[in-house]
């Protein structure tokens, strides 16, 4: 029963964050892919920092920004009751930013691709600009939300030092897979941990596979209809 209630908690933090990250990562994704603002590549830096930084030291300035001594984490335990620190709230916020990059990188590419042609086009015969990005732009990214989605998705479910260092190990509030395969090594549970082990590797495997596949269709398909 804990072992399903971590499954579902990982389902349900991996769902929101991969939600919330399709509406905040598409208009960041559409500027870095055509504007030219000096400060693009700060932004991109930026964006693409919790690639890079141990999610150790992410997750430790998230504890302190959400600590009640600090605006963020005041405002939130004055206005809620609650602390963001230690709570399923909190591990969605950890869980935006962390994930941001897995999201915004693959749509950044498919309107790189994609280029401001077909809303030129679809501007000269009429088309207001919701009714040109709706019947131009998001036809020919599907392949890039897609791709964004499922990996934002797969990389949520396997958090684990930014959710430790945010959330800890409360059951069923942030005792996620990773927290729960972890605790079973340190009680040397093993049974339970290559079973979870194991379910997040063929998730992993499966999630991969199908990106590349449906990706390698879909570009033999509609290829020819990609503005260059």
């Amino acid at each position: 029963m804990t072992e399903l209630s971590a499954i579902w908690l990982s389902a349900k933090l991996a769902g929101i964050t991969t939600v919330i990250l399709l509406f905040v990562a598409t208009p960041l994704a559409w500027w870095l892919a055509h504007s030219r603002h000096r400060l693009r590549p700060a932004v991109e830096a930026l964006t693409a920092l919790p690639l890079v930084m141990p999610p150790t030291v992410l997750g430790f300035y998230l504890l302190i920004l959400f600590s009640p001594n600090n605006a963020l984490g005041g405002f939130w335990l004055s206005f809620t009751g609650s602390t963001l620190s230690f709570s399923f709230t909190g591990l969605v916020l950890a869980s935006l930013v962390y994930s941001l990059p897995f999201m915004v990188q693959p749509l950044t590419a498919a309107f790189s691709q994609i280029g401001r042609a077909p809303l030129e086009a679809a501007a000269t015969l009429g088309a207001s600009p919701w009714d040109a990005w709706c019947s131009t732009v998001l036809p020919l990214a599907r392949s890039g939300y897609i791709t964004a989605a499922v990996l934002t998705f797969a990389h949520t479910v396997g958090e684990f030092g930014i959710v430790l260092m945010v959330g800890g190990n409360l059951a069923g509030e942030t005792r996620v897979i990773s927290i729960a395969i972890y605790e079973s090594v340190e009680t040397l549970n093993y049974t339970e941990a290559h079973l979870l082990s194991a379910g997040l590797l063929v998730f992993s495997f499966s999630v991969l596979l199908c990106v590349y596949y449906f990706n390698r269709q879909f570009t033999l398909r509609l290829g020819p209809l990609r503005t260059p």
